[in-house]
């Protein structure tokens, strides 16, 4: 059995296809941990939700904001943006059932026997593995069991910047939303930035900080995957492992081999 942690789809299926006939995957036994943003900016986001699902057992998905900004449209009705590509999901026949599956996904995926974990953006630096399945098990339990209507109202925004225990309600859960699904910096006082989406060489002369040089409550033993920054190299950075070749803008589409010593890069170009 194979295990591969696949890069943000972003709604291009027939490359998820070609990536997935490369590595040769048997969904009869092999695992896909996909890190969120299934959907949007690319032309497949219907068939790429559809594919996803039918996987059943063997596929892993944590939510990415992409995915999050789908479902608050599909439950507020708003229009959509002209940058995003998901009429054909909201279109669909099957919209209400597509939307109850990619509702119950997780925020993050833990595997304690690989003592690998998979989060779309990242976890803050003064978070244990256990806060950070706690934090985020709060959020989920809001979209599986709670005012989930409420929570998509509450959910966008930039504040509050900087986490803290002692946060609450709606400003809480947007705070953990946004450290797990858009973080990349940091400022020095410990503030998210929510508007750098550079390489870490462009905006460090600004005093911003990837998030992942700051991360040092895990274990050494733990990796941490995950995707959202496209325009940060695909690799290893110590123990965390970035996997956004950027596939939705003509760059790569990427999958990171698991159940080995040491994980195995594998990617494919995508056309513009």
């Amino acid at each position: 059995m194979a295990v591969y942690a696949i890069g943000d789809v972003q709604g291009c299926y027939s490359n998820l296809c070609r990536l997935l006939d490369f590595v040769q995957f048997d969904k009869s036994v092999d695992q896909l941990w996909f890190c969120g943003d299934l959907v949007n900016r690319g032309p497949e986001s219907l068939e790429t939700l559809r594919f996803v699902r039918d996987l059943g057992d063997a596929a892993t998905v944590v939510l990415g904001n992409h995915d999050l900004h789908l479902l608050a449209i599909y439950h507020s009705g708003q229009s959509v943006n002209r940058s995003d590509t998901l009429h054909a999901v909201l279109n669909s026949s099957d919209c209400d059932e597509l939307m109850a599956w990619l509702q119950s996904r997780p925020l993050i995926h833990y595997d304690n026997k690989l003592e690998k974990l998979l989060v779309h953006a990242g976890i803050h630096p003064q978070w244990s593995l256990q806060q950070a399945l706690k934090y985020a098990g709060e959020v989920e339990q809001v979209l599986v069991e709670g005012d989930s209507l409420a929570f998509f109202a509450h959910m966008y925004g930039d504040q509050p910047d900087l986490w803290s225990e002692e946060l609450s309600g709606y400003g809480r859960l947007r705070c953990i939303t946004n450290i797990l699904t858009r973080m990349r910096f940091f400022w020095s006082d410990g503030r998210l930035d929510m508007d750098a989406k550079g390489s870490p060489e462009r905006h460090r002369k600004t005093g911003l900080t990837p998030w992942y040089e700051l991360n040092k409550r895990f274990n050494d033993s733990t990796s941490i995957v995950f995707g959202h920054w496209s325009t940060l190299e695909v690799g290893a950075y110590g123990q965390h492992f970035a996997i956004d070749g950027g596939c939705v803008w003509g760059g790569k589409f990427v999958a990171l081999k698991l159940d080995e010593y040491e994980p195995q890069l594998i990617s494919i170009n995508c056309p513009d």
